[in-house]
């Protein structure tokens, strides 16, 4: 008989309505026994594209054939050969548009579920107490300092750890993780998990300095002059871009930088036990469709809004937010403005109250490859909003760069880095994620992050 096909697995998850209630991850992960039925769904290539799909070099199929047979931690161990971060990488990562996108087993199915695979095993090691230092090198009496504790220094700091090096990782906030921390709310990354990468980390060796904002409190040739051999540059794009349409000055206006700031560090998802000082509304504009306005509207709603717009000026089509964040939005019941663009942002006695938009169409394919949004005339409507959150991109941190002149900049101010090493303009500085590139994935910024260690290696040693 031929053998049964197994179909992909789905994570088991909160209700809708329960959980826009609460804080708490959507998807509780898999079962021991799912897992190893989804793995089982491998083929096994022998030329896998998967791996070359994945920006930190996991070794997809190997690890996947672990956790067919039971092997759940030595499946852990195995993707931390290439990749320090696995229990976030599972969560965040776009895996549909990396190692999934090109699985084979995806041509005439759907592929292999990698994301939820490798956040199983990551969190089972983590559980069970088995996390293993691996066999770290002789110290090499070189120090090298990485500047920003996102997604790309972690990696440029871990990978310089294996390879021996005395790492120092400085983050200007009050706590490690970057993005990770600031930026993606607790429903869809615990914090307890970035802290728990973080100090996997700190088991490595590599010591992480808070409160530190570099070009402020010190400079990067301070660090030369301090004993550092090389620095990597990861400070990110948390400089928010604004709408620049009358009324954004009023009070309800947030960045989703702000507004997820102070829910994430401040802890407003913990309310009542702490009572962070944020605006409770009623009725809330989302701005943007791409994962950030995802998340800010989804927190919206977690907050205590009655009713959530999210206001995208293109259509469902163009949204740039990954597929499971938009369905998960729309299963807990946010209002999806398509084709709407905001004109103005309406006041009373200081307070939002209102937001003036328009109905678009779309024309041809602009300079970004989708289509143009066109006004259509007469289309204006009011929309009753207390507070708008705008979530349309950011641009790169500027007070490192203001205060280290030697190091060249594009048009738009992110760092001009060599696109093969990812060096500066700056004799031993290097620099990759979100600095570099502008606003992107969680994943290619690590990528950057194990490219930059690579380079910084060789510039020490040869």
């Amino acid at each position: 008989m031929p053998k049964e096909k197994i179909q992909r697995q789905k994570m088991p998850e909160q209700k809708p309505q329960e959980r826009i209630k609460n804080f708490n991850e959507v998807p509780f992960g898999y079962s021991a026994e799912i897992a190893m039925k989804e793995a089982n769904r491998c083929l096994q290539c022998k030329k896998p594209l998967c791996v070359k799909g994945c920006p930190v070099e996991v070794a997809i199929p190997e690890f996947v054939k672990l956790v067919s047979e039971g092997k759940f931690v030595e499946a852990s161990r195995k993707i931390k050969e290439t990749n320090a971060l696995p229990a976030i990488c599972g969560r965040v990562c776009p895996q549909e548009d990396q190692c999934e996108k090109v699985c084979i087993v995806g041509k005439k199915d759907k592929p292999v579920a990698v994301g939820a695979l490798e956040r199983f095993v990551s969190d089972l090691e983590r559980n069970n107490n088995a996390i293993k230092i691996p066999d770290i090198p002789e110290k090499k009496n070189r120090k090298v300092a990485v500047v920003g504790s996102g997604p790309a220094g972690l990696t440029c700091a871990g990978d310089l750890a294996l390879k021996g090096y005395d790492v120092t990782v400085f983050e200007a906030l009050h706590k490690s993780g970057g993005v990770l921390v600031y930026g993606i709310p607790e429903f869809r990354l615990p914090k307890v998990i970035v802290q728990s990468e973080v100090d996997y980390l700190s088991m490595l060796g590599v010591k992480v300095e808070t409160n530190m904002l570099i070009g402020r409190i010190a400079t990067i040739s301070d660090l030369f002059n301090e004993g550092f051999s090389s620095v990597f540059v990861g400070t990110g794009a948390g400089l928010p871009l604004f709408l620049h349409i009358p009324g954004e000055n009023l009070i309800g206006v947030f960045s989703a930088n702000e507004y997820l700031t102070r829910v994430n560090l401040m802890k407003a998802y913990l309310f009542p036990e702490y009572d962070t000082p944020i605006i409770r509304s009623r009725r809330v504009a989302v701005v943007g469709a791409g994962n950030v306005a995802m998340d800010s509207a989804r927190t919206a709603l977690r907050l205590g809004a009655e009713k959530v717009y999210l206001v995208y000026r293109r259509s469902r089509d163009e949204m740039p937010a990954r597929i499971d964040e938009i369905h998960h939005a729309e299963e807990e019941g946010i209002d999806f403005q398509l084709l709407t663009n905001p004109i103005e942002i309406l006041g009373k006695d200081g307070y939002v109250r209102a937001m003036k938009c328009l109905r678009m169409q779309l024309g041809e394919p602009d300079d970004s490859g989708r289509r143009r949004p066109i006004p259509i005339k007469g289309s204006e409507f009011e929309m009753e909003v207390d507070i708008v959150v705008v979530a349309i991109g950011n641009g790169p941190n500027p007070l490192l760069l203001r205060a280290t002149p030697e190091i060249e900049l594009n048009q738009w101010g992110n760092i001009k880095a060599d696109t093969e090493t990812l060096a500066t303009t700056k004799k031993g500085v290097y620099a990759g994620g979100d600095i570099v590139t502008g606003a992107a994935t969680v994943i290619a910024a690590m990528g950057q992050g194990k490219i930059a260690a690579r380079s910084i290696d060789r510039f020490i040693t040869t």
